[in-house]
């Protein structure tokens, strides 16, 4: 399966159809205009698949890919630049410079949470590279997999980008194949079996996985302003948000404050019934849902806010867990739904170790005035990226890499980054042949003084 389509990529791929400068922009272009052109029926096939709002739509996918774009096209020339660097005084006189080469077919296995960003992102950095590409989206996604296999025919030939649709099963039969990168999207759980598959034919893996990220406030924040921001992050998407802030810790003495302010802008942003709101989606699927009941039946008795659910519908209202410690059901796992646990603390020495104890998460986020708090944070917590005052919005920001560490991923890309990610950067010295050093050849007699003082 799928046997064919590899051996046409990697056709086109060697015949260097895909490294001029022209054609990689001309690809980038053709990418943006099928999101010019087809925004209304990507919004639709989205919304058809979780009821996702079109802003949301529109603002965390299709118009970042645009930024994405626009920044690439702006910048791809230099990129593909090859970069000179200093010789070292051994090997004077010579030229040191780094080439940019494509790594060749490259495999984008991307989630369903963000079904067009993230499936259409990585491709970005790939086209910009000089690659040939093959896209497996999630089958979560009927209405925007199947459309985006639609597209991508429309607008691309077939041996150079292409989609192939299916579930587990057609994942396996295209990881049987020895891609030069293979780039994945989802849990910590199939990262493995990815790197395990990819491992066969020593394939560079880009993992960018996820984890329990926390959010941790500090007793001179602004809460309002934490919670607005708070709130926002975790229940976009309806909670289905790799880096949505997964608890948060926050003062013993300021808990309730915190839940009531979150409490509030709940009210503002989605009504008194956010089952009746336009902007509120859904969960992707009925297995998603059920694991969410399972916990938020397990962990009833801490509810305070929310907790109302649909199965019919797939709709699980925004909800907030006022918990004691990590010793309840909704913290043995990455949550991935809206369900937002608070959790009240006296010492930050504390709280940093208690989540040094447990994987690195992909994200970190800190509400803070206290300039020693926040350094203390940055430093001593391992995480993938973050921000200060703020959540999820530096995925806004293409000149940051973006990925995790540890469990949480390996590799980063956005910006340059994903260039970089679907790029061999080969190291070059170029010598002349009018100048010889016989220092380094035997016989070395007293050369082992003149190299020690030149190595020192």
């Amino acid at each position: 399966m799928f046997e064919q389509l590899f051996r046409d990529q990697k056709k086109f791929y060697k015949s260097g159809s895909t490294r001029p400068y022209g054609f990689r922009q001309s690809q980038l272009k053709a990418l943006y205009r099928l999101l010019d052109e087809q925004e209304e029926r990507l919004l639709k096939a989205v919304f058809d698949d979780f009821k996702k709002p079109a802003f949301e739509t529109f603002a965390l996918e299709i118009g970042v890919l645009k930024s994405e774009l626009s920044y690439a096209l702006n910048n791809l020339s230099k990129w593909m630049q090859p970069e000179n660097i200093r010789g070292t005084l051994v090997n004077f006189p010579s030229k040191n410079v780094i080439y940019k080469e494509p790594l060749g077919t490259v495999l984008i296995i991307s989630p369903w949470n963000y079904p067009v960003q993230l499936s259409l992102l990585p491709l970005i950095g790939a086209i910009a590279a000089g690659n040939t590409a093959i896209i497996k989206p999630s089958e979560c996604t009927p209405n925007t997999s199947s459309l985006l296999a639609e597209l991508i025919a429309e607008y691309f030939s077939e041996d150079y980008i292409s989609v192939v649709q299916g579930g587990v099963e057609e994942t396996q039969s295209l990881l049987h194949f020895p891609f030069d990168h293979i780039f994945f999207t989802g849990s910590p759980r199939v990262g493995k079996i990815i790197m395990k598959a990819a491992a066969e034919h020593l394939s560079p893996v880009t993992l960018e996985l996820g984890g329990k990220s926390p959010c941790i406030i500090t007793k001179d924040a602004d809460l309002d302003i934490s919670a607005r921001r708070i709130v926002w992050g975790k229940f976009v998407n309806a909670g289905q948000t790799c880096v949505a802030s997964d608890y948060v810790y926050v003062p013993d003495e300021y808990k309730t404050p915190f839940i009531h302010a979150c409490n509030s802008v709940l009210r503002e942003f989605y009504g008194e019934n956010p089952k009746e709101s336009s902007d509120y989606a859904r969960i992707i699927n009925d297995q998603q849902f059920n694991r969410l009941q399972r916990i938020l039946e397990t962990d009833d008795q801490y509810i305070v806010t929310g907790g109302v659910m649909d199965a019919d519908e797939r709709y699980i209202s925004p909800t907030i867990l006022d918990i004691p410690d990590w010793e309840v059901e909704c913290m043995k796992d990455e949550i991935f739904g809206p369900v937002l646990p608070v959790i009240g603390y006296e010492d930050l020495n504390e709280i940093i170790e208690v989540i040094n104890e447990h994987p690195k998460p992909l994200a970190c986020y800190i509400f803070t005035n206290d300039h020693q708090a926040e350094s203390r944070i940055l430093e001593e917590i391992s995480f993938g990226g973050g921000a200060v005052n703020d959540t999820v919005a530096h995925l806004g920001n293409h000149h940051l890499p973006f990925g995790g560490v540890g469990n949480s991923g390996m590799g980063t890309y956005h910006g340059v980054h994903s260039f970089n990610t679907f790029s061999h950067r080969k190291s070059i010295m170029k010598k002349s042949s009018w100048l010889k050093i016989p220092i380094r050849y035997a016989p070395y007699n007293g050369n082992l003084k003149w190299i020690k003082r030149i190595l020192r």
